[in-house]
């Protein structure tokens, strides 16, 4: 244990989420030292422990991706419909300094469980809700939905095959983090005026919200987004494909100097041609570029490349799979795992910071 880790030893959190945005925020209190209960249907308890790859034991009570999730904390399987089993539920809330809910519309009133029904009973209690949408829409959503909804499926893939998933669900991620946020913020205001405080946060609105340069390129100039691959729409070359040996990297060029600096290390010099000079002739003539690029890049050994890249400072990334991102120092350094329900569950950390 680091001192990070012990932050939050004396916060008690109420977890009623299911899936990965809230349970997502009930693990980053964990993993900093808060006492963090998991209330699940005991039917079907989180539908993630269903969620197995090909690969897992399909009898087994949990699931890999359920321990994406949900490190260190205690279980409780009550069933709210049962009013002995929600008493349980509403006694720890009492108590609770955080309760995180993602109800679909209308359970939390039925249940009796909104911040209204919770906060009489606890002064001190900051509730943490996750919708899909937007106030006043109550449409049901998983992260597929946002992902079209929000404009990222549109901006993905290729120009000839559009429409690529994220292999990660992105959006509850990006939701979580806003949850936390607010709810961090919730906490240190807790301290200067003793009040129950609510922090709701959409899925829909944490994407948008995460569109970032996309969603400016747009306001400012209409520039609407089509699918480019690993390619950006600002810069270029940057998430620019290349091939050495049969190995597939990419760069991110961010500055003529830096462009200049890699036409060096190629031994071409395009960076003296007028198409080329600035970001935006490199970015016009961006095709015509990374022909000349790979012409040139082809013809090297890719560990000499290698190195002369980092020799001259120049922003490069082999492209890895799983199994080799899970062999990296980085990755080892996340790795935790503990026993749950007789299987010993292996994850990574959902915090990757460290307070010195």
């Amino acid at each position: 244990m680091t001192a990070t880790s012990q932050i939050f030893k004396d916060l008690v959190v109420v977890e009623l989420a299911s899936v990965l945005a809230g349970p997502m925020v009930g693990r980053f209190f964990a993993e900093l030292g808060a006492t963090v209960h998991k209330i699940e249907n005991p039917k079907t308890g989180d539908v993630t422990r269903s969620w197995k790859n090909p690969k897992e034991d399909p009898k087994a009570k949990t699931s890999a991706y359920f321990a994406s999730a949900n490190w260190g904390k205690q279980y409780h399987f009550l069933d709210l419909n049962q009013i002995e089993e929600k008493t349980k539920v509403k006694n720890l809330c009492a108590k609770a300094d955080v309760v995180l809910v993602n109800f679909k519309p209308g359970d939390a009133a039925k249940f009796g469980l909104r911040f209204e029904d919770l906060s009489p009973d606890n002064p001190r209690l900051v509730y943490g809700e996750i919708t899909g949408f937007e106030k006043g829409n109550y449409r049901p959503a998983f992260d597929m939905v946002l992902q079209a909804e929000a404009g990222f499926l549109a901006m993905s893939g290729f120009p000839d095959q559009p429409y690529a998933k994220m292999p990660v669900a992105l959006i509850d991620v990006l939701a979580a983090h806003q949850l936390k946020e607010g709810l961090l913020i919730a906490l240190m205001q807790r301290e200067k005026v003793a009040k129950p405080q609510k922090v709701s946060v959409s899925l829909i609105e944490s994407a948008i919200a995460s569109l970032a340069n996309q969603a400016s390129n747009y306001l400012n100039t209409g520039f609407v987004p089509q699918p480019m691959g690993s390619k950006h729409p600002n810069i270029a070359p940057y998430g620019d494909i290349f091939r050495c040996e049969g190995n597939p990297f990419l760069v991110a060029i961010g500055s003529d100097n830096q462009f200049e600096k890699f036409c060096q290390i190629l031994n071409i010099f395009l960076y003296q041609k007028a198409e080329f000079k600035t970001n935006v002739d490199r970015v016009k003539n961006r095709e015509v570029l990374n022909e000349l690029l790979q012409k040139h890049i082809q013809t090297l050994s890719f560990d000499k490349l290698k190195k002369e890249l980092l020799n001259f400072k120049i922003p490069f990334g082999e492209i890895k799979s799983m199994d080799e991102v899970m062999a990296s120092p980085a990755a080892q350094n996340l790795m935790v795992e503990e026993l749950v329900e007789n299987a010993v569950l292996k994850s990574l950390k959902s915090i990757a910071f460290e307070i010195s």
